[in-house]
């Protein structure tokens, strides 16, 4: 059984902070191919975790950007279950497309068509998503599963297969289920709708061991004209990466060049998704894709460093960094998020290598878990980073507490500090832990989560 079935239950009472979205079902009963219960949509939503800024939170997700439709349903993709497994999101004509993709070697055959289709065409008309297998390290095979597949959907919507973008997640090395795929995909393209319960839908069919589904949607006010950012994601384990992470779609309806929209993209991965960690595993599937309709009737943006651009940057960035801290938020077997700032490194890059150090340091992440203020084992990670700094200007603060500063420990109460270790747990909150390492202008965040007993009991049994 696939560990998307795991119970809620880790040890403790895991505090949701938002309710799930209503979804009604479109159809009762099966028709051939797909299914669309209201069994097939029962997972919380994640909490909202977009800092704030010159925009307003909306409700939507991929769909709240206007020119775009979304579905999800059950295909019987996964290895057991009636939880929906095949999400697709699609724009109503052409949008600009910019994507980012893991450096993993063994990538996975949906990245490598991913790849092959933006070297030809900066325009995507969909992005199609399956759960049950990840269809990497399955040879010349699995890349003729994703290319049928692509022309299944090319055919269904009346395009060509240059329009099409794939995701997958799931098992390595096992093929796509193509005996119950390839029926699905005319039907899915039937249930395409632009509501947030449709968005919704499609949200929880990305989801393999996540226990909340994560999307988000904001606005702002672009060239006199209301633009939207929506996106969704999916991950919980096998969380490292050196791009993006897992996988993530994110649609706009603003007006912007593809060079410019590329670089929004690309650098917004780079201050979101990968400045998350979980376990240290990059995966071979880590695919984050970015569709932009111009249906908002905004001006186009063209010149990168205009106000324009930087406020819509500012504004997909923020959006992503509420999804990514999502995915360390529901860590496997996690019970608190953790926010790392770092502050003092020579550049911003370095502040980020650090932090993500320290989000990743197994020692760290145990610690916190067990309530134990070892902030040794916070220091210790900000040294191995790679990163050259003055030890002697090393200050570590947890929470409210100063435990270092200027190269010297210093006294503090270990009982209070175990407190609100505890108490922060105890609510699935997020745990803050400050490093300065110098007094440059360098500043970066990352963030992760506390390596709990039910990680390996979860990934023990991940295909049994």
């Amino acid at each position: 059984m696939l560990a998307q079935q795991r119970i809620l239950s880790r040890g403790h009472a895991r505090a949701i902070h938002r309710t799930s979205i209503k979804v009604t079902p479109r159809q009762s009963c099966r028709a051939h191919a797909i299914l669309m219960d209201q069994e097939c949509y029962q997972i919380t939503a994640a909490p909202d975790l977009i800092p704030n800024g010159p925009w307003t939170k909306v409700e939507g997700g991929v769909c709240a950007a206007k020119g775009f439709k979304a579905t999800g349903v059950h295909a019987g993709l996964r290895a057991s279950g009636k939880k929906a497994d095949l999400a697709l999101v699609v724009a109503d004509a052409p949008a600009t497309a910019a994507g980012t993709f893991t450096q993993n070697v063994m990538c996975a055959a949906p990245v490598l068509y991913c790849k092959d289709v933006l070297s030809r065409t900066n325009t995507i008309r969909a992005v199609m998503t399956n759960a049950g297998q990840a269809n990497a390290a399955t040879g010349t095979q699995g890349y003729e599963d994703a290319v049928a597949t692509a022309k299944a959907l090319a055919e269904a919507l009346g395009t060509s297969t240059d329009d099409i973008l794939l995701q997958s997640t799931g098992v390595i090395g096992r093929r796509m289920k193509m005996e119950n795929f390839i029926p699905s995909i005319p039907e899915v393209v039937q249930t395409l709708g632009a509501t947030t319960a449709d968005a919704h839908r499609a949200a929880v069919a990305i989801t393999t061991t996540d226990l909340v589904s994560k999307e988000a949607a904001l606005q702002v006010t672009l060239g006199g004209k209301t633009v939207h950012v929506g996106g969704m994601c999916k991950g919980s384990g096998m969380i490292h990466p050196n791009m993006a992470t897992m996988l993530g779609v994110v649609t706009c309806d603003a007006a912007v060049a593809p060079d410019v929209w590329t670089g929004i993209i690309k650098r917004a991965s780079v201050a979101s998704f990968n400045s998350i960690t979980v376990d240290g595993d990059t995966s071979t599937n880590d695919c984050v894709i970015g569709l932009a309709s111009g249906a908002a009737g905004n001006p186009l943006v063209t010149d990168p460093a205009s106000p324009e651009a930087q406020l819509l940057e500012s504004a997909v960035t923020a959006l992503m960094q509420g999804l990514a801290k999502s995915i360390a938020w529901d860590g496997e077997g996690a019970t608190c998020l953790l926010e790392i700032e770092v502050t003092g490194a020579k550049s911003d890059a370095d502040a980020r290598v650090i932090a993500r150090s320290v989000a990743g340091s197994s020692l760290a992440k145990s610690a916190i878990f067990g309530h134990d203020p070892n902030w040794g084992r916070i220091a210790a990670a900000a040294g191995y980073s790679g990163i050259i700094f003055d030890q002697s200007d090393l200050g570590v603060q947890l929470g409210p507490m100063k435990l270092m500063e200027a190269g010297q420990p210093l006294p503090f109460d270990k009982a209070t500090a175990n407190k609100y270790l505890k108490d922060t747990c105890a609510v699935h909150g997020t745990v803050q832990i400050f490093v300065t390492v110098g007094k440059g202008p360098g500043k970066g965040m990352a963030w992760g989560c506390d390596l709990s007993y039910d990680y390996v009991k979860i990934n023990a049994e991940y295909t049994t």
